[in-house]
């Protein structure tokens, strides 16, 4: 790995789960967050690429990271659903980054949509369904 692309930070993200399969870079490009993840051995399959594990967990991350930071103070979001189409693979060393969007939102349902890059490659693409948990 190299030095973490400007403009990046340390996500700050609490959770044990996440802190294992991190660490999560995020950025804001002026319209949303984008989430960055370095893929290291521990993130490798048996087949030398990134585990569709990790990354359906960065898929979800950045979806629902626009969701819960699209509000002040941030809004406590879980998972509905999340559909993810891999149209590529993540290899040791690779820097990933997450763009994702809200398509529509209401008071208790949010609807999202997004890519995973490596470079200028899109390798997945997700969508996914968060409930808000207002109080």
């Amino acid at each position: 790995m190299t030095s973490i692309p400007e403009g990046f930070e340390p996500s700050g993200f609490k959770g044990r789960y996440l802190n294992e399969v991190g660490p999560y870079y995020v950025k804001s490009d002026g319209t949303g967050l984008i989430v960055g993840l370095w893929i290291a051995e521990t993130h490798i399959n048996y087949v030398d690429i990134a585990h569709g594990g990790v990354m359906t967990t960065l898929a979800d991350v950045a979806l629902s990271l626009q969701v819960n930071r699209s509000e002040d103070p941030p809004l406590p979001v879980t998972t509905v659903s999340l559909n993810t189409n891999f149209l590529g693979a993540a290899r040791l060393g690779d820097w990933l980054e997450a763009h994702a969007q809200i398509d529509r939102m209401g008071k208790r349902l949010a609807y999202t949509s997004g890519k995973i890059i490596a470079g200028s490659k899109t390798i997945m693409t997700m969508t996914g369904v968060f409930n808000i948990m207002r109080g």
